[in-house]
This record gives C-alpha cells, structure tokens and sequence, in this order.
C-alpha cells in the first residue's frame, strides 16, 4: 500500500438511477459521495454502468424496437474526460474519498461499459472497458482491451475493478490478482433476473475475496416500481426486471462484513482491516507460494487497441520498440 493507513472504511452503494436525465443521475451520485465521506468511508463504490444508467430496455425489448432508446443513451452518456468525469473528480477530491463509478462511455461512435476510479486527489487513474458485454448487452457496447486490466495505487490501497460477469472470467481475475489488489471493485446492474442473480453474484464475490486474498467491495443498481412501471407495462416482463441485487462488502477469509442489502435504496459501510490480506495469504498465495508458474501461467496482452496505425513516411522508419509501443504487432506479458 502507499499508504500507512491499516483499516480503510468503504461504502458500497445501492441506487436508482435518474431514468429521464444524466445530470440527475450525476446529482445522485454527488450526493452519495458526500453522504459517504460524512460517514467516515474513505472509499466509495457505484453500481455498473450508473451514468447515465444502465440499458436495462435492451434486457427485454429486441434488437429492431430498441433503436430509439439506444441513440437516447448515445446522447446522455459519458465522455471521458468530459463535464461528468470532472464533477465527480470534484467531488472526490473536496472530500478526499476515492470513487469508483460505472459510466456508459461514448467514444465517437460507440459506447463502452466503462469502470471509472477517482484518487482521493481527484485524479482519474483508471478508466477501463469491459472486455466482453454480455448475452443482450453486446448489441449496446462495444468490447473493452487488455489495458484496462490493471490494478492502480490510489490512498486506500491497490484497487483493481471488474464489472459483472468478467468476474465470470478466470484468466480476467487471475490478471488483477497478480498484480496483488487489496481492494477489487465489483459492479453489477442490479434489478434483473430475479434471485437466483443474487444468489450467483455472492457466491461470485466471496468466491473472488478467497482466492484473491482481498477486499471486495460490490455495488449494485436498482429500479423502483414506478421506474419498472415505466420501462415496460407488461407485468410479465416486468418480472424480469426485479430482484438480482446483493450490495456487500467481503473480507479476504470471504466472510460478509456487514448485511448485504438485497432491495431498496442505500449504502452498506464496512471497516477493512488490511492485515486480514497477509492472513489470508499465509495460507494460501494464488499468484505467489500457492502459485506453479513453471506449469501454469497467464499471457496478458495488455495493449490499448485502436482500428488504425499510421506510420509517417517522412519520418526515420519505426525502431522494433518504437513499433511494438505503436502497437503495430503485439507483445505480450506474462503473469506468473
């Protein structure tokens, strides 16, 4: 850690979106971020995708009625840097609290489901995309890269983020724990499928918090009746769109540190006492003396992609380093 602070207070927050404006849902969450430092968290987590807020109508309606709604998003979501990424710097930095927050993300033509973490300074020290959207999710977002799994120092540890199913995605999370996070930030959506939802996003996270040797700390989203009400009149697939929430907050021996919270709005708070980490990994290191790098390892490409490279002809010709920085073939690291 850089930091001497041993007990780290985080807030993971349950919350409704603003379904008809991205500036509310903004005020939403700089109110959150206030009501959290007030409580003493030095730490403090939003759901998946908050802001604007998530494509829940993609979930039940099919692709050819969702046009209007999808170019709705396009126009309400988040460009980084942008007006929203500094008001919740902002906020971040006059309460000195660091702020992860889940964001639809336009990138010209396309939007990304994109994890956002704020330093207790304001700065923004990690923006990653999720790396593969999931089932209804891919006909909203495009897919994120190797890049953004990193895990970054910020004043309340070494924190990586992973939104949803990634977690899923083994070689996803082994990336993050051998880059040793003490504190991973989970993010689901909140009010779908039902229970069950629920029931496989804890055994998710604290399956995670024990193999990892860290904190998890997972926020999940949530719709009101008259938000469901509003997004569909069918009250069968209304039920669709209900349950699927479990807020909490997981120690590295995977035991809940408070009561999750499974329904309405809130915040669940929780101490993290940081010498649990080197307890944990005692027993049992994933990515050091428990690890078999000779047997097993991971290989991470973790280039930032884009559709074009251009090379200046005018210019000296590229050095290899020079065109593998350019990223004109890839390279790979290895995390053993």
């Amino acid at each position: 850690m850089n930091t001497a602070k041993r007990v780290v207070r985080a807030a993971a927050v349950q919350i409704a979106p603003d379904l008809d404006s991205a500036d509310g849902t903004l005020g939403k969450v700089v109110e959150a971020i206030a009501k959290a430092a007030a409580d003493g968290a030095d730490l403090v987590v939003f759901p998946e995708t908050f802001v604007p807020y998530y494509p829940y109508f993609s979930f039940i309606r099919p692709p050819f009625a969702a046009g209007p709604e999808h170019l709705l998003l396009y126009e309400r979501a988040v460009v980084v840097p942008g007006p929203v990424t500094h008001a919740v710097a902002a906020a971040a930095r006059s309460h000195g609290i660091v702020v992860v927050l889940g964001v639809n993300e336009r990138d010209h033509g396309t939007l990304y489901n994109t994890q956002l973490v704020f330093d207790a300074d304001g700065e923004l020290v990690l923006k990653r995309r999720k790396i593969t959207p999931t089932y209804h999710e891919r006909m909203i977002w495009g897919q994120g890269d190797g890049a953004g799994l990193k895990v970054v120092d910020t004043a309340v540890g070494r924190v990586g983020a992973l939104a949803c199913w990634e977690h899923y995605n083994p070689l996803a999370r082994y990336a993050l724990m051998a880059q040793h996070e003490e504190i991973h930030c989970a993010q689901f959506p909140g009010s779908m499928v039902g229970q069950i939802f629920a029931d496989q996003m804890e055994v998710t996270i604290r399956h995670h918090a024990l193999e990892s040797g860290c904190f998890v700390v997972n926020a999940t989203g949530w719709l009101t009746d008259e938000q469901i009400v509003a997004i569909t009149p069918d009250t069968g697939i209304q039920k669709a769109l209900r349950g699927g929430c479990c807020t909490a907050i997981v120690s590295p021996e995977g035991v809940l540190l408070a009561e999750p919270l499974r329904s309405g709005e809130g915040m669940v708070i929780a101490d993290l006492d940081m010498a649990l980490i080197t307890k944990r990994k005692r027993m049992m290191d994933s990515v050091g003396h428990y690890a078999r790098p000779e047997l097993l390892s991971l290989v991470l490409d973790g280039r930032r992609t884009a559709p074009v490279v251009s090379s200046d002809r005018s210019e000296p010709p590229l050095s290899t380093d020079d065109r593998e920085q350019a990223c004109t073939r890839p390279y790979t690291t290895t995390a053993s």
